[in-house]
């Protein structure tokens, strides 16, 4: 069995500004291939960093991305930047992880759609309470 792009463990040290130890993939481009319908194109990407125990320490976006967004200075988020990144993308987000259900389901316990419906309310209400 192959391994899967969704969640990948690091076999060198990462990039990234964190001491982490996987990423979950969530969001890629979808290259239109008769031969492999899952092949991923990274010219777009979020990617979900956790340490070792699994806990959540921000997102890296792709340079395409950065740069569609000018109020944000780094590929890396973290906080209300990351919150209000994952918001705006939550549908795209929703609509790829479907793609890995099953995996999506061992990480956060729910099915994409459930638990990103569930995420936007909750994302909505952390940027209004920083926001007063």
């Amino acid at each position: 069995m192959s391994q899967s792009p969704f969640i990948r463990v690091y076999q060198r040290k990462s990039k990234s500004p964190w001491d982490d130890h996987s990423t979950v993939l969530l969001l890629a481009d979808i290259a239109e291939n008769d031969n492999n319908p899952r092949a991923l194109q990274f010219t777009r990407y979020i990617y979900l960093h956790r340490d070792i125990k699994g806990q959540h320490l921000g997102i890296s976006i792709s340079k395409s991305l950065l740069e569609e967004h000018a109020e944000f200075d780094t590929q890396y988020l973290m906080g209300l930047e990351m919150t209000m990144l994952l918001l705006m993308y939550k549908d795209d987000i929703s609509a790829f992880c479907e793609l890995f259900t099953a995996e999506f389901q061992q990480i956060f316990g729910l099915p994409p759609i459930l638990y990103f419906d569930a995420a936007e309310q909750f994302w909505a209400e952390q940027i209004i309470e920083a926001e007063a």
